[in-house]
């Protein structure tokens, strides 16, 4: 009995002289986060960083958390926040598709500007650079044809040779004829002739609504196809949407990119498994299913747009402290769903 008690205070004696700091804890494993590729032919991913007022301005276009005080260096620490909050956010995203006008170009705020572009592209992004018409005409028609070349003069210079950019001449043309739309998109072409036709997005007849006519020239068969599509301009059933869809792009679904597409995500509603005779969870799961079946290329509208009921993340913080944040989880399920993920 004597000779346990010895023993047993031995090792309470050698247990109380050794630290914590003197046991050696297992390391953790490295976890190494989740491999996310896009499936689809173009392998764009994307969200629309939209202006607050939204993208039919007659001035400056200054998307969301950015400020027309912003130098060059400031508008690069808050692209490189937002971004860092997509891809937290929306795994997997890979492209923005941002706005552009004439006075965006012309004017002093073009040298801020660039660091979106700059930035998103040297993280890997691929931007996709639209024209929007201003605020005063919203006719479908560009506003001022001088200025309008002049503006593509000065970005297809600067972004010809980086890969990484896209050109979307105009933004839902509705007020063109096919003829007459298709006219510009020749000019477009003649005058960029060093431009990769596949880094051209040229958008469909109307509001973008139809890419059939503009698919079907031959002259731009090596270009791309923007396709816009919303659930408030009708109400259908789950199956009519994807019907509805594949009538939109025929048999051009390898080309087309749908550019914008959008429902109402801060009202709680659930596209990932709510009732399907709600028209906006019908409208999201259908395009969903045909962009991931069909292998669409998409770009959610809005991303990220202060004061969009539509906006599929918020903002939050001050000057270039900026946070983002998910307003609708089933959503960023949906969208990432159709993206192959």
């Amino acid at each position: 009995m004597k000779n346990i008690w010895v023993k047993l205070s031995v090792i309470s004696l050698v247990l109380l002289n050794c630290s914590k700091d003197s046991i050696q804890q297992p390391t953790p494993p490295i976890i190494e986060p989740p491999k996310t590729e896009v499936i689809d032919p173009l392998n764009i991913a994307g969200l629309n960083w939209a202006d607050g007022r939204d993208n039919f301005v007659d001035g400056w276009l200054i998307p969301s958390g950015l400020t027309a005080g912003d130098n060059y260096g400031t508008v690069m620490t808050k692209t490189e926040a937002i971004l860092n909050g997509f891809s937290i956010e929306v795994k997997g995203v890979n492209t923005i598709r941002i706005p552009i006008n004439p006075p965006s170009v012309a004017d002093s705020w073009w040298n801020a500007y660039q660091g979106v572009l700059d930035k998103a592209t040297s993280k890997g992004f691929n931007v996709i650079v639209a024209c929007w018409e201003g605020a005063s005409s919203k006719d479908g028609l560009i506003d001022d044809t001088s200025k309008f070349w002049t503006m593509w003069d000065a970005v297809v210079a600067k972004y010809q040779d980086n890969p990484k950019v896209y050109f979307e001449p105009f933004n839902e043309p509705h007020g063109y004829s096919l003829s007459q739309l298709t006219t510009i998109y020749q000019q477009f072409l003649d005058r960029y002739p060093n431009l990769t036709r596949g880094r051209i997005i040229l958008d469909g007849q109307g509001y973008a609504e139809n890419v059939v006519g503009v698919g079907g020239d031959s002259r731009f068969k090596s270009c791309l196809l923007g396709l816009h599509n919303y659930a408030f301009w009708a109400t259908r059933t789950l199956s009519d949407w994807k019907t509805d869809w594949r009538s939109r792009f025929g048999n051009y679904a390898n080309r087309t990119v749908i550019t914008e597409f959008g429902a109402a995500m801060s009202t709680g509603k659930d596209y990932q498994n709510g009732n399907q005779n709600d028209n906006e969870i019908a409208y999201i799961m259908a395009t969903s299913d045909i962009c991931r079946n069909d292998k669409i290329s998409s770009v959610y509208w809005p991303g990220l747009r202060d004061g969009d009921s539509y906006s599929l993340l918020s903002r939050s913080g001050t000057e270039t402290n900026i946070s983002i944040s998910t307003v609708n989880t089933s959503g960023v399920y949906r969208i990432r769903y159709g993206w192959g993920l």
